[in-house]
C-alpha cells in the first residue's frame, strides 16, 4: 500500500509539474505582444522589431538544428522544400502579421483574435477537406467570435481610429498560423516537433534578417541599450522558452491538457498589459475574454 501511495504521489507531483510548465510556457509566449509594445515605444517599426527578436533567438534554434543534422538522416529534397515554405508561412508571415497588427490595437484584443487559431483550422478544414462541423462546434465557434465582437467593439470605442487595421493583420497571423499547423501535421508526425521547429525558425530568421537589410539601413541595427534587453527578452523569453515548455508539458501531461493550460495565455496578457502598459480593464474585456475561452474551451474538448 505503502508503494501504491508513493507512486500515486510521484504520478500527481510529475502531473502538477507538466500543468505548471504548460501554464508558465503559456504566460512567456502571451508576454510577446506587452515587450513588443514597449519596443514601439522607442520608434521602432515592425521590420526591425522582428528582426531582432529572431537574431536573439536564432542561437538556439540554430544550435539544435545543427545537432539534429548531424544526429538523424538528412532531409529529403522534397521535405526541404516543406521546411521552406512552413517557416515562411508559420513564422515569418504569421509573425510579421502579428507585431505589425499590434502597433493599432490593445494586446488583450491581439491575443484573443490569435487564440481563434483552433477555430480557423476548423474552417478551413471544414471548407477544403470537407469535414462536418457539429453543433458544439458551431456553438463553439460563435461564442469565441462574439467574445472578440465584444473586445473589438471596446477597442473601436476608445477613439483608436486604427483598430479595424489592426485587428485586420492580427486575423491575418492567425490564419496563416493554422494553415501552417494543418501543413505541418503529417511532418511533425515524421520529423518531431523539436527538429522541424528548429528548422522553421532558422528559415524564418533568414526570411526576417533579409528583409530588415533590404528596407531598412544596416545603421538600423544601431538601438538605445533597453532595445537590445527588451529584444533579448522576446527572443529568449517569449520564444525559445515557451516552445521547449510547451514541448516538454506535451510530453508530461498530453496535448489536450496542455493546450487547454493555455487558456491562462489570454487572462495573463490582459493584465500585464493593464500592469506594464496602463491598458484599462473593463467588463466589455472581462466578459468578450471569457466568451472566447468558453468558446474554445467547448472546441478544446472535441
Amino acid at each position: 500500500m505503502d508503494k501504491g501511495i508513493k507512486d500515486g504521489a510521484a504520478a500527481r507531483a510529475a502531473y502538477l509539474g507538466g500543468l505548471g510548465i504548460a501554464i508558465g510556457g503559456a504566460v512567456l509566449f502571451s508576454t510577446k505582444a506587452v515587450v513588443a509594445k514597449l519596443l514601439y515605444r522607442y520608434q521602432i517599426d515592425a521590420v526591425t522589431l522582428i528582426a531582432f527578436r529572431m537574431l536573439f533567438s536564432l542561437p538556439v534554434f540554430a544550435a539544435v538544428a545543427i545537432w539534429k543534422m548531424r544526429t538523424e538522416a538528412p532531409l529529403s529534397r522534397a521535405d526541404r522544400w516543406r521546411v521552406l515554405g512552413l517557416g515562411l508561412v508559420g513564422y515569418y508571415l504569421s509573425s510579421f502579421l502579428d507585431f505589425l497588427g499590434l502597433q493599432y490595437i490593445s494586446v488583450g484584443l491581439e491575443r484573443l483574435i490569435l487564440f481563434l487559431t483552433p477555430t480557423f483550422v476548423l474552417l478551413i478544414s471544414s471548407t477544403l477537406l470537407k469535414q462536418h462541423i457539429s453543433r458544439r462546434q458551431w456553438l463553439a465557434l460563435l461564442l469565441s467570435y462574439c467574445g472578440i465582437v465584444f473586445v473589438f467593439l471596446h477597442d473601436l470605442n476608445s477613439g483608436n481610429h486604427n483598430v479595424a487595421l489592426g485587428a485586420t493583420l492580427v486575423t491575418g497571423s492567425a490564419a496563416a498560423y493554422a494553415v501552417y499547423l494543418l501543413l505541418s501535421g503529417e511532418m511533425v508526425r515524421r520529423l518531431g516537433s523539436l527538429r522541424l521547429v528548429s528548422y522553421a525558425m532558422c528559415v524564418s530568421t533568414v526570411a526576417c534578417v533579409g528583409q530588415f537589410l533590404l528596407l531598412r539601413p544596416v545603421t538600423g541595427l544601431l538601438q538605445p541599450l533597453p532595445v537590445y534587453g527588451l529584444s533579448l527578452v522576446n527572443g529568449i523569453l517569449c520564444t525559445v522558452m515557451p516552445v521547449f515548455m510547451t514541448m516538454a508539458a506535451v510530453e508530461r501531461i498530453g496535448a489536450g491538457t496542455a493546450s487547454q493550460a493555455g487558456m491562462i495565455g489570454p487572462v495573463s496578457t490582459l493584465f500585464l498589459g493593464a500592469l506594464l502598459l496602463g491598458e484599462p480593464v473593463t467588463s466589455w474585456q472581462l466578459g468578450g475574454t471569457a466568451l472566447v475561452l468558453a468558446g474554445i474551451y467547448l472546441l478544446s474538448k472535441k
